[in-house]
């Protein structure tokens, strides 16, 4: 599992005028089963997103594609973790300790 830290790089209104293309983006990740959840910081500067992937170059794949990153208005900060334990909804992400 994974979680994306995004960091805005950007004034905010540079950011806004990206925004729908960051949330289409977005749904197609969820469509994909890819993103589990995502939101805003609060203060508003950037976002956290928690993923799902088979490895983490795939993720760095992902992540290039998202519209921010494009138009260079914000940064990620990826951290992979072992799920060793999950609410029941999330059971499926469920790993072991090898």
């Amino acid at each position: 599992m994974f979680v994306l830290d995004l960091t805005y790089t950007a004034p905010l209104d540079a950011v806004d005028a990206l925004l729908p293309d960051h949330v289409a983006w977005l749904e197609e990740q969820y469509d994909k089963g890819f993103f589990l959840a995502s939101g805003r910081k609060e203060p508003r500067e950037g976002g956290v997103i928690l993923a799902v992937a088979e490895d983490r170059a795939l993720i760095d794949e992902i992540v290039a594609r998202d519209p921010f990153v494009v138009a260079g208005v914000c940064a990620y900060r990826v951290s992979e973790f072992i799920a060793t334990k999950t609410a029941p909804e999330l059971d499926r992400h469920r790993q072991t300790l090898s």
